[in-house]
C-alpha cells in the first residue's frame, strides 16, 4: 500500500478510516461528539448542497475546529459554484472537500448532483478541476460502484480514469451500485448486492490513487480485513448506531499505545460542550439525540435511552437530563 498521508494545520489524517456523511445524523454536535471517542478519524459534514451554502440564510459550514479533521461533503454539478463553495470551506478549516457522487434519492437526481453523476464523468472531472484550481486542501470524491444498467467494470474505471486525470488522488467507493429509480434511498443501501472484490480490484488496476472502501461494514476485525486490500475505510450507520465502535480506532488503526475511550468517557467529555451550546440557546435534544447509541453493549443502555428520549425535549431541559441518564448504566 501507499502511504499519502494527509495533513492539516491542526491535525493529522493518515487516510485509514471516516466516518461516513449521514444526513441529518453527521450534524455539528454528532461530529463533536463522535470526535470524543477518536483523534485520527477523519469526520464528514451530512451532504450539503453548493446553492444551499451560497444563497441560504443559515450558515450551512458552521462548525467547531475541535472537530478536526472534518470533510465537507458538497452536492451540485456547476463547477463555478463548488469552486467558490470550495474557497469558503478551506478559509473555514475544513480538512478536506468531497464531492458526493453517490446519494441515489429523487430530490439529488433533480438537482443534477449524487450518483446520477456517474454517467457524466466528463463533468465530474470539471468540477473537480475547478475546486482543486481553488483550494491546497484535497479534493476527493465519493462514489457508487455502478448506476441502473451502468454497472460494468468497464463503466467504473473510465469514470475513476477520467476524474483521476484531473489529479484527484482520492476516491471512496460504495461497493454498492445505486439505482436511480425504483428504489429509496434507505432500499439503495441495503437491495443492491455487497462487491467489495470490485472495489479491492480497482486498488490493484490504479495502484497510484488511494481507494477507500464503504457499505455494510460493522466491526474492526472487518476494517482491518478490508486494509489488506485498500488504503481506507468508511463505516457510516455502525458508527452512528454503536459510536463504542470509534473508541476502539486510534488504538487499532493508527497508534498501538492510544487508550481505547470508553462510552463513559465520551459522555462525561461531552458534558461542558453540551454546556456551553445550551448558553448559546441550543436545544438540549439537539445534541442527545446523537448519543442514544452510546452504551448498546452496557447494562441500563435502555434506561439510558429512554430517559434522555422523554425528557431532553422538554422546555428548559438542562445537563442534568444526560447526568440522571448516565446513572442508569451499570459497568
Amino acid at each position: 500500500m501507499q502511504n499519502q498521508p494527509h495533513f492539516s494545520s491542526e491535525h493529522f489524517y493518515s487516510g485509514r478510516f471516516a466516518v461516513a456523511p449521514m444526513l441529518d445524523w453527521t450534524t455539528r454536535h454528532c461530529r463533536y461528539f463522535h470526535r470524543q471517542f477518536t483523534k485520527h478519524t477523519l469526520l464528514y459534514t451530512e451532504m450539503v448542497t453548493a446553492p444551499a451554502i451560497i444563497h441560504a440564510k443559515y450558515d450551512h459550514l458552521d462548525f467547531d475546529l475541535a472537530e478536526n479533521p472534518v470533510a465537507l461533503q458538497l452536492g451540485g454539478s456547476d463547477p463555478a459554484q463548488l469552486k467558490h463553495c470550495a474557497e469558503l470551506a478551506e478559509q473555514r478549516g475544513y480538512t478536506e472537500i468531497n464531492l458526493n457522487v453517490g446519494c441515489p434519492s429523487d430530490r439529488v437526481q433533480n438537482g443534477m448532483f449524487g450518483a446520477c453523476l456517474m454517467a457524466k464523468a466528463d463533468l465530474v472531472a470539471e468540477c473537480v478541476s475547478a475546486m482543486q484550481s481553488a483550494v491546497k486542501i484535497p479534493v476527493t470524491v465519493k462514489t457508487r460502484i455502478g448506476i441502473d444498467d451502468l454497472d460494468s467494470y468497464d463503466f467504473l474505471c473510465d469514470f475513476i480514469e477520467k476524474v483521476s486525470a484531473t489529479g484527484c488522488q482520492d476516491f471512496i467507493v460504495h461497493a454498492r451500485k445505486a439505482w436511480l429509480s425504483g428504489l429509496s434511498p434507505k432500499e439503495n443501501r441495503e437491495i443492491p448486492p455487497l462487491d467489495y472484490q470490485r472495489v479491492y480490484q480497482l486498488k490493484r488496476d490504479f495502484p497510484h490513487l488511494w481507494i477507500s472502501i464503504n457499505g455494510g461494514i460493522k466491526t474492526v476485525e472487518e476494517i482491518t480485513a478490508h486494509l489488506q486490500h485498500v488504503d481506507g475505510v468508511m463505516v457510516g450507520r455502525e458508527a452512528y448506531q454503536n459510536p463504542s465502535l470509534l473508541g476502539q480506532i486510534d488504538q487499532a488503526l493508527f497508534d498501538k499505545t492510544a487508550p481505547i475511550i470508553t462510552a463513559v468517557e465520551a459522555v462525561n467529555n461531552m458534558l461542558p460542550y453540551i454546556e456551553q451550546q445550551l448558553s448559546q440557546g441550543v436545544y438540549l435534544n439537539h445534541i442527545v439525540r446523537h448519543m442514544l447509541g452510546a452504551f448498546q453493549q452496557c447494562k441500563g443502555a435502555r434506561q439510558w435511552r429512554r430517559h434522555l428520549s422523554e425528557n431532553a425535549h422538554k422546555p428548559g431541559a438542562g445537563i442534568e437530563v444526560v447526568e440522571t441518564a448516565l446513572g442508569f448504566i451499570e459497568l
